[in-house]
């Protein structure tokens, strides 16, 4: 089993001290989704899982701690992105935080981090130019600490379509997505750095693009058994268990489809307990926790 932490959240970022608690206690709880009522007990314990897959705008908080992981193979996507705080609030400055890449790079190597410039917002200021300006010097800094960088163009949904037209962040149409992403590669092509897409259908193999397994159980040896069926289907993404909670981040990224709003984020992580058996919400009285 993957274990995935967390797509719905910054785990690393704002639950470290819960991640290892859960960690030492072997096990933690997740509720459906789709039915909060209904809540499953997650294996932690190395017999049990073949690997974690963490995702983090900010991982500072776990870099002391991952000794704790033992002989559990593990990677991490770590989402950098150039923007400011009228777009990503809640995360320290871009210099401050390709310095903690480096740092985890320097602690765990260069393949167990992948680079995500996710996504890419496209409205009056973020325009392809600045964008390949700003990519290719942040491929610079980062040389030598990734091997790969991951991206993906904004998608609009339900959570996030009133506050992107209120930013005035455009969609992207195919020319404009093949011209950026000929950019991108052109910006990186001195860095060796592999370039690849999360989740879009585009066939970008003319610029040397190719399309990511983000979660890849190839990259823990096992032998891949299909696509996660519960992810967007151009996803190519091996399946996993997400043991995170939507509506529980407050870093307040624009962009984000995982939050209702920031005021449930900020209620939620208020009424969090780090030694609770689950991120947020109380588990049901009627003991439905099916092991997993």
């Amino acid at each position: 089993m993957i274990v995935s932490v967390s797509r719905r959240t910054d785990i690393p970022a704002l639950y470290s001290d819960w991640f290892f608690q859960r960690l030492a206690a072997g096990e933690a709880r997740v509720p459906n989704p789709m039915n909060p009522a209904q809540v499953r007990r997650v294996s932690l314990r190395p017999d049990d899982v073949d690997g974690f897959v963490f995702w983090s705008k900010h991982p500072a908080p776990m870099l002391s701690r991952l000794n704790a992981l033992g002989d559990i193979p593990f990677y991490f996507h770590y989402s950098l992105n150039p923007y400011g705080t009228d777009i990503e609030p809640g995360i320290p400055s871009l210099e401050r935080r390709i310095e903690t890449l480096l740092r985890l790079s320097d602690r765990v190597g260069p393949d167990r981090v992948t680079w995500r410039y996710d996504p890419i917002l496209l409205n009056p200021v973020w325009t392809p130019a600045l964008h390949e300006e700003r990519f290719g010097k942040m491929a610079t800094a980062l040389a030598g600490a990734v091997r790969s960088c991951v991206f993906s163009f904004v998608d609009r949904y339900r959570k996030n379509s009133a506050t992107l037209v209120r930013m005035g962040i455009q969609g992207w149409d195919e020319p404009g997505m093949r011209d950026m992403a000929r950019r991108l590669a052109e910006a990186s092509r001195a860095t060796g750095l592999q370039l690849e897409t999360c989740a879009e259908p585009l066939d970008l193999s003319a610029y040397g693009i190719g399309h990511a397994a983000c979660v890849d159980a190839a990259r823990f040896g096992l032998r891949r058994a299909g696509a996660d069926r519960n992810q967007r289907p151009a996803c190519g993404c091996s399946p996993s268990v997400d043991i995170g909670m939507y509506d529980t981040c407050t870093l307040g990224c624009v962009y984000c489809y995982a939050n209702a709003g920031r005021d449930a984020a900020l209620r939620a992580f208020r009424s969090h307990d780090p030694c609770g058996e689950q991120l947020s919400c109380r588990i049901p009285a009627d003991g439905s926790t099916p092991p997993i």
